[in-house]
Order: C-alpha cells, then structure tokens, then sequence
C-alpha cells in the first residue's frame, strides 16, 4: 500500500508538520515496546522516509512475557531492516535503592538510557507512542491530583527531545492501521489489570464516561486543545504579574492583593523556590500574620517582614563564633574579614564598616558571634540600652538580615560593636581616650 493511500499515515504527516516534530527524512530513534501503539508509529515513521532506529528496554517484570517481547522487538526490526538497541534492567533493585515505585523506577531507567544513547549516535530526537487516548488518561489522571491549568493541556507533541507523533490518533485508529499492514503485535498483561491509576482510569472509568458520551475521548481532546490556548494567555499574564510586582525576591502584599489572582500569582511565584502548594496555600491565608513569621521548603525560606513577603534562600548552616585573641586580620566564613588595631591614632571613622574604641575600655579575647535572643547594648548617641532585635527593626532591616546581623563582644561577653550598624556608647573614644582599638570589616569583593 502507497502511503499517500492510507488516510492514517497522512494524518500523522499533517500532524508533524503543523507542530514541526520532524524534518523531512531526518534521523530519530524510536522507542519500541512490541505493543501496538510503538509498533505502528515505527511502521508510519519508516514509511514516511524517516531514518529510524529503534530502542527496546527490557525491565524484567514479567518474566516469560518481558523475554518475548524483546524476541518480537528483534524479529520485527529484523524484517524492517532497522537498526536495534537493548538495554537491560534490573528495575526492583532500583527501585528498593531508591525508594520509589516499580512505575518510577522503570521511567528513570529508560528515559537515563535514552538520553545516554541520542548523545551516544547523535541522534537528537526520540519519538514515543503516546496517542489520543493516552492523552486523555493523562489529563484525568491530572484533573484527580489536582495538578491545576497546566496539567490539563495533558501531553505536549513536543517536549524537548521527545516527539509524539501518535497524539493524532486514538487506539481504535492504532489497530485498524495494524490491520491494514498485516502486522501482528503483543500485548502487555499487566494493561489488563486494574490496579494502578492509569489502568483504572483505562479500563473502569473511561467506559463509564463512554457510556455517559460516546465521544467523551474527542471532546476531552479538544478540551485540551482549548487549554493548551488558555495556557498561553495564563503564562503571559502570570510572567506580567511577577515581573511587576517582584523585586530582589521581594512582594508587596498590598500590590499582590491588588491582583485580579493573588492565589496563582503566589502559586507560580512560589513553586520555583520549590515550594508545595498546601504550603502555599497556608501562606495565602495568613497573609496578615506578624513580621517574621516564615515558611519553607526544602531549599528555601519565606517571611512576611513589614508588609512584604521575602524570599531567601536557606543557608548551608549556622553562622559561626570567632574568638579573636588579639589584634591583626582575621577571616570569617571566608567571605568576609575583619581588621584589627591599636594605634595612638585617634581618629575617628565615621563609615558602617569601622569601630574606633577607647583600647583602655575594651578587654581581649573578643567574640565574633551572630545575635541572640536578648541582646541588649547602648547605641552610639544614647545613654540607655536598648534590645538589638528592637534596635534592628527600627534600622528597617529585614527578618534575614537580622538573623545574619553580627556582633562583636569583649572578653565580659559585653556587645562593643553591631557589625556594620552602630558601636556601643560606652566603648566610644572620649576626650581621655590614649589609644584607640579600631575594628574594620569588609567583604570579599572588597578586599585589596
């Protein structure tokens, strides 16, 4: 049979033309299971004048039946005079090692051996048999984990290096086509039983919703269609929104509440610091809660500080105590150094990032430690103490920057200077000061 002949191979040339899957002619491997929807994508491939070559992985769950499909893979590619790559795994292992299901398991083995093998025969595209029906499993399967707007498209005809040139056709299409080319398939067992979700969807629910609607698979696949149209507007305004309204991983809630969606802007915002959406929602629905109060992920750490919402990420560990025994130039956490000296100069200056002290005031060893709760000291240009965390709000620095502040402390364990922010009135230099023991600290980059 002429392929301009058959309605069903056309279909699929249309269908990877308009969404530019292929290149006339050009080389891509196909992945091949032995079951009908692999079968018949390798045959419509081939005759339209792909280069296919074809994959089979070999998972050996099935015992007898795993072993005969890849003698079926072997015969077939045989006959067609394609070329055939194996590969073999021993999922269960790897599914105990790592913790995840069977279905997990078998999905990260082919999809690593795969890409190992495009970049192996420079091949830069694998097709796979996912068709209209497939699609509209997957959509279910998503609209019953709540997995939002963008699982709802269902799956895309390309995704990187995958292609999916059967999203065309449905499986009743498959079979006829299969029949048309006299070619036999296998059917894999475990499609038969209703024991996970896209088994239970393929074969309890979707009955039920044919019976409801003949063409439930149609009307969902143009369903998808229209979402895959209503994402683009939802992408474009969601990238609008956070471009506006974010700045240095900093929101104002008041203007993220002006928002026509507060909820999907947070949502969208939030999920790529991996965030999970019932943490998200939590936030939402304290969006009024006390500066400070703070949510996380595994990476990331979220506060509410003074009307804004701040995004940071969360540090590799806590921030370390330096005893400094006597002056000279000490690193901390090697990003930052700190300049110690006595000198008869008393010069005062008068920058964030030095302390001039009355050396007579000040007993060695000091302390380079971050803040703790109840700190207190006497802020340069008063006479009483005050707590440091009030001090620092009324500095207007955020929940992280107060957690990163530093102090630096005599050998009382007395705060002389907040690091960068005011030295304690009581070590100043007066007009009886002799020496005066000056603290400089700076940063990496600016070092000289």
């Amino acid at each position: 049979m002429k392929v301009t002949d058959n309605a069903t191979i056309k279909k699929v040339s249309l269908f990877i033309e308009s969404h530019g899957l292929l290149q006339p002619g050009q080389r891509c491997l196909a992945a091949l299971s032995g079951g009908a929807d692999s079968i018949a994508m390798t045959l419509i491939l081939k005759q339209l004048g792909y280069s296919v070559e074809a994959v089979h992985c070999n998972f050996h769950l099935r015992g007898d039946e795993s072993k005969r499909d890849e003698l079926f893979v072997q015969d077939f590619c045989r006959d067609q005079g394609i070329e055939l790559h194996r590969a073999h795994f021993d999922t269960r292992t790897y599914a105990q090692l790592h913790g995840i299901s069977i279905e997990m398991a078998a999905r990260e083995l082919r999809y690593g051996y795969f890409r190992r093998l495009l970049n192996d025969t420079n091949i830069t595209t694998l097709c796979v048999a996912h068709h209209r029906d497939d699609n509209v499993e997957t959509m279910l399967i998503n609209l019953i984990r709540g997995t939002g707007i963008h699982g709802l498209v269902g799956i895309r005809p390309l995704n990187n290096y995958v292609v999916r040139p059967l999203l065309c056709l449905d499986r009743h299409e498959i079979e006829i086509f299969l029949q048309q080319q006299k070619q036999s398939f296998v059917i894999d067992s475990t499609n038969l039983v209703a024991d996970v979700m896209r088994n239970k969807i393929r074969l309890n629910l979707l009955p039920m919703l044919k019976d409801i609607n003949p063409s439930v698979v149609e009307s969902l696949q143009h369903t998808a269609e229209q979402m895959a149209q209503a994402e683009k507007v939802y992408d474009e305004y969601v990238r609008f929104s956070i471009e506006k309204l974010v700045e240095n991983d900093t929101m104002c809630i008041n203007e993220l509440r002006a928002c026509a969606s507060p909820d999907i802007i947070l949502y969208e915002w939030l999920r790529t610091y991996g965030f999970s959406p019932a943490t998200i929602r939590q936030l939402s629905q304290h969006l009024d809660a006390n500066t400070g109060t703070s949510w996380s992920s595994q990476t990331h750490e979220i506060a509410i500080d003074r009307g804004r919402l701040i995004v940071e990420s969360k540090p590799v560990s806590e921030l370390p105590v330096m005893k400094i025994p006597e002056a000279g130039n000490y690193i901390y956490q090697s990003d930052s150094k700190f300049v110690i000296t006595v000198s008869s100069d008393l010069q005062i200056l008068r920058d964030r990032n030095h302390a001039c002290l009355d050396a007579s005031k000040v007993t060695f060893p000091l302390t380079i430690r971050p803040t703790k709760e109840g700190d207190r000291f006497v802020p340069l240009g008063m006479k009483g103490s005050r707590l440091l965390s009030d001090f620092l709000t009324d500095q207007k620095l955020s929940v992280f920057e107060r957690r990163r502040q530093l102090v630096v402390t005599d050998a009382s364990n007395t705060i002389i200077w907040v690091v960068g922010q005011r030295p304690d009135q009581r070590f100043c230099i007066t007009e009886n000061t002799l020496q005066r023991l000056l603290i400089g600290f700076c940063k990496k980059r600016e070092w000289s």
